[in-house]
């Protein structure tokens, strides 16, 4: 899937940042920023190769054209596109830190990354039969790279955090073709299961010393009863499917900034920002709009 291909990108970009590059340089590095770049390149060109010649190989090549896809998923596709656009943006800020790049620089290119990076696969869509560029992916795109660039000149910091959480959905065992037949797969295709937060430093809003600097309020969206992309089918592998409502879900709960944890030791300091990819599992007070007020002892 194209999800799974930009958040493997993600990753390749955190396991170099938070591992290798953890002292930015104070003075301009070729090396460090040939370094950069190369790992860069390399995760990317692997990424389009595989989209070329992989994802798209069954599928006919077609004069580029639209897809308007902003009524499907209840919008979470497009949050998932912000969330990853962020990362990525986040990521080449710190490479180009780390690589001694004055901070404006580093600010608009390295912020840039995210919407870079994944504008040719809409281009990709766009050129190939069963897809379609997307102008929505586009502006999600836009303000997952503008959340991190906006806060970073303007505030010298991330303030709010852009999280990511999973719980299994039953509805994969509905629809596992679309969904998901296993949980890895689940985890990249299945939208019931994902949550997407905003995860706000408590101490920036209240101002005490007696809140730990970790602790953060997070505010989640996502969704439910959604079988397919726009509506949910009647029918699926000549079974009939039960009534299903599709709705909307907002969360509010604590969350730990795990980058303010910490150590002596660097590669735990990396993993420890790394895991600032994922919101911390906490009770959470949830509305739908199908079954409104509900307590969760732990949200996943």
């Amino acid at each position: 899937m194209i999800r799974t291909f930009l958040f493997s990108v993600l990753l390749v970009f955190f396991v170099f940042n938070n591992v290798f590059g953890q002292t930015d340089s104070t003075e301009f590095n070729k090396r460090r920023l040939g370094i950069s770049l190369g790992l860069t390149a390399t995760a990317y060109t692997a990424g389009i190769l595989y989209l070329s010649e992989v994802w798209y190989k069954d599928h006919d090549r077609v004069p580029m054209h639209f897809y308007n896809d902003n009524a499907g998923w209840k919008q979470m596709d497009k949050v998932a596109h912000a969330y990853i656009a962020y990362h990525q943006s986040r990521a080449g800020y710190e490479m180009l830190k780390w690589s001694g790049v004055n901070e404006n620089t580093a600010i608009f290119l390295g912020g840039s990354l995210g919407f870079i990076f994944q504008l040719p696969i809409e281009i990709f869509d766009g050129l190939y039969e069963g897809y379609g560029f997307s102008m929505g992916d586009v502006y999600f795109n836009t303000a997952g790279s503008l959340l991190f660039m906006v806060q970073q000149k303007y505030a010298k910091e991330q303030l709010i955090k852009f999280k990511f959480s999973y719980s299994p959905s039953p509805y994969s065992e509905i629809n596992p073709r679309v969904l998901g037949e296993n949980a890895l797969e689940s985890l990249f295709t299945d939208y019931n299961a994902q949550t997407y937060w905003l995860s706000i430093n408590l101490n920036k809003i209240i101002p005490n010393q007696r809140i730990p600097d970790w602790l953060n309020l997070a505010v989640g969206y996502s969704g439910g009863g959604m079988l397919s992309e726009f509506e949910n089918p009647s029918w699926i592998a000549g079974e009939r499917v039960p009534e299903i409502n599709r709705y909307r879900q907002f969360f509010l709960s604590p969350d730990i900034d795990f980058g303010k944890l910490k150590s002596k030791n660097r590669f735990l300091n990396g993993l420890l920002e790394a895991l600032n990819l994922t919101k911390f599992p906490a009770p959470a007070v949830e509305y739908s709009t199908e079954y409104g007020w509900v307590f969760h002892f732990i949200h996943l």
